[in-house]
């Protein structure tokens, strides 16, 4: 199974005064699948599934975390190395958007439906938003952190983290 890659040209009338329009596509195939098309391709939907499942995002089959919401330093399975991850806000963020989310369309819709106080709205709505809240915030970490892994992000491309540019030395003003 080689891989077959080409380069498709295709000239278009533009309208504009005759000229032509010149387009270029490249395409990449391979009789195994995209997945395997390139050396270290990262797909992003499994890393994320696997991270949301609580495992590897390279391997799928090790445990992502050692506690809550610790994850472990390395896969036990693949070696994979996880403990330049940088999944700090966005967890909590997600959640938050979510749960809020949920909570504030049930209470919306129980209020149309159901003459019921506040205090009967609260018994509801906050151990719902706790649990709620609890329960999404490891499978969104894991989320997360197959998404880095994926996009190479945060030390997972085997560079080092670091800025992007490096900016000159500015002289001090005299």
């Amino acid at each position: 199974m080689v891989p077959v890659a080409g380069v498709m040209h295709q000239s278009r009338p533009n309208g504009a005064g005759g000229r032509t329009l010149e387009m270029q596509a490249t395409f990449e195939q391979s009789g195994a699948g995209a997945a395997t098309s390139r050396p270290g391709h990262r797909p992003v939907g499994r890393s994320i599934r696997r991270g949301l499942l609580g495992r590897c995002p390279a391997c799928g089959e090790g445990r992502l975390f050692r506690a809550f919401v610790k994850p472990v330093d390395a896969c036990s399975i693949c070696g994979e190395e996880m403990h330049h991850q940088r999944a700090d806000d966005l967890p909590p963020y997600l959640v938050i958007t979510i749960v809020g989310h949920v909570v504030l369309a049930g209470f919306m819709m129980t209020d149309l439906i159901l003459p019921i106080t506040l205090w009967m709205h609260l018994a509801i709505w906050v151990p719902v938003t706790l649990i709620g809240g609890f329960g999404l915030m490891q499978p969104v970490k894991g989320g997360v952190i197959g998404l880095q892994w994926a996009l190479r992000m945060h030390g997972f491309g085997g560079e080092p983290d670091g800025p992007a540019d490096e900016l000159p030395a500015s002289e001090p003003a005299a």
